[in-house]
């Protein structure tokens, strides 16, 4: 199945409907969303000899033309490459280089500086945003999709590469039908009068939402900044109407500080699906009391993209259950489309409430990594997923993350897991955000170290941080050291970078930190 196909058959059975925005500003129905992509792929077939498999990759910041270049590429049987905007040329060359990518299609912002690295693999590099891109718009369309079947790839999407090289996860055709589908029913509904606003970055989660939104004739709105700026989705999301998007808990807590600046509720916002690192407790119930029962949760991974969990609308909402708490912490229940365990290191499940690592097995998972076996072997183990991340999940079936396994703390040989401490500082009313790492201790093998963002014009002593945390967790968890920092570091879909935090632990020779 090609995904182009549901582009036609949108575009034929509601082609005046408005399907691409930049802002509020309609720049095409979907028969020309259709017949430009159409145009895009028989460029790319006749010009360029892209063919069905081959690979076309994707380095631009968000714009309307970017799913114009997503379905030509579809069009013509090629699989996606899509490529994070933030990264160095370099960084991305090497990506297309180890995709043999045929094409790449840039934006100018930032990819004027491919050109001096340019792969050899590479037969074009296309600027959508200069005169000449237009022009493929005049290329004779391709009649009809290249016919895919449902386990060709169709999206290559490279992990973050914090430990290493990032490694390409293959999505077949399957992967991303089970993903599309998943969404109607753990999700959220869509229809012809929905939008989807792309404020976080295309190139990741937010990106693969297009398909539900294809295939129901909504439409599609990227903002006139290109990301995400509170003020501008305030502004854009009444005018609009019924906009759905998806947004990491570090933008949630923003667009929620700004509501209560402005005393804004999010009108015109129909839902936020938030996802992609860890939502505090305190943040999501600050956000449903503000912002109104917006909220979807998802819990997922390249791997598994936006597949594994979901915790639902109502649910979010829900103050009456008594362990309404617990569940809200969670990241809800296995979706639709796959199955999901916590095992130990033998991959033996475990009881209710036990601690281990989250494995997920089902139709949405990747058939490996690219050119990759050692590491598909060591990832995918007897048909099941193995996460790397930690956690528990209850009687009831709902999953807790704890931590990333590379990120619990073993201190005097008992496993810490930050997350815990970290929910337990975001509870005092001068912290804003919070990260919690382990710091090498000659005695101890590991001792907690917390990084500390204030709330605007707060100050607070590290000794009454202690004896709140003394008051909240055991005493054996809590920070040996609080500092205090202007912001933490992020990559470009607002995760914490704790690679960098603990770099920074590791350069400081004497063992102390500043901030403290």
């Amino acid at each position: 199945m090609n995904p182009a196909e549901w582009l036609i058959r949108t575009a034929r059975r509601m082609p005046q409907a408005s399907a691409l925005l930049r802002g509020e500003k309609i720049v095409a129905d979907y028969a020309t969303f259709a017949s430009n992509a159409a145009a895009v792929g028989g460029a790319l077939a006749a010009k360029y000899g892209v063919k069905r498999g081959d690979r076309v990759a994707i380095f631009m910041t968000n714009r309307t033309e970017y799913l114009e270049v997503l379905y030509g590429a579809w069009f013509a049987g090629a699989a996606v490459v899509p490529i994070n905007a933030k990264l160095h040329a370099r960084e991305a060359a090497w990506i297309i280089e180890d995709a043999g990518a045929a094409v790449t299609f840039v934006s100018e912002d930032v990819g004027a500086s491919l050109r001096s690295v340019t792969p050899k693999c590479l037969r074009k590099i296309i600027p959508v945003d200069q005169a000449n891109f237009a022009e493929l718009y005049g290329t004779a369309p391709l009649s009809a999709p290249v016919p895919l079947g449902n386990e060709d790839m169709i999206w290559l999407f490279y992990t973050s590469g914090t430990t290493g090289k990032p490694k390409g996860v293959m999505m077949s055709s399957a992967n991303l039908q089970a993903m599309t589908f998943s969404y109607f029913v753990d999700v959220d509904e869509v229809g012809t009068e929905d939008a989807i606003l792309y404020a976080a970055p295309m190139s990741h989660g937010a990106g693969l939402y297009n398909f539900m939104h294809v295939l129901r004739g909504a439409r599609h709105v990227v903002p006139v900044s290109g990301g995400f700026d509170p003020d501008e989705i305030f502004t854009l999301a009444p005018r609009v109407g019924c906009v759905s998007m998806f947004a990491a808990p570090t933008m949630v807590r923003r667009l929620v500080d700004r509501a209560k600046a402005e005393k804004a509720s999010g009108d015109g916002i129909k839902t936020i699906v938030y996802g992609g690192g860890p939502m505090y407790l305190a943040d999501i119930i600050e956000a449903v009391e503000v912002m109104g029962a917006r909220f979807v949760q998802i819990y997922g991974q390249g791997e598994s993209p936006m597949t594994i969990t979901a915790l639902s609308r109502d649910l979010v909402a829900d103050r009456g259950h008594p362990r309404w708490r617990d569940r809200l912490a969670s990241v809800g229940t296995a979706q639709s489309c796959v199955r999901v365990q916590v095992a130990d290191a033998e991959g033996r499940a475990l009881p209710p409430g036990e601690v281990g690592e989250i494995l997920v097995q089902g139709s949405a998972v990747m058939p490996g990594y690219w050119r990759n076996q050692d590491a598909t072997a060591k990832t995918i183990r007897d048909g099941w997923l193995w996460t790397g991340d930690m956690g528990a999940m209850d009687q009831d079936g709902f999953v807790t993350l704890h931590d990333r396994s590379k990120d619990v703390i073993i201190s005097g040989g008992t496993n810490i897991y930050p997350r815990e401490v970290e929910e337990a500082l975001l509870t005092h009313p001068a912290v804003r955000e919070v990260a919690v790492v382990g710091r090498k201790h000659a005695d101890w093998g590991e001792e907690v170290v917390a990084f500390i963002v204030l709330q605007a014009g707060k100050a607070v002593a590290p000794e009454t941080l202690d004896a709140y945390c003394l008051e909240q967790i055991a005493r054996f968890k809590r920070p040996k050291d609080y500092v205090l920092v202007e912001e933490l570091p992020k990559n470009n879909y607002g995760k914490v970078l704790k690679t960098q935090l603990r770099e920074q632990l590791e350069r400081k020779s004497d063992g102390s930190v500043s901030g403290r």
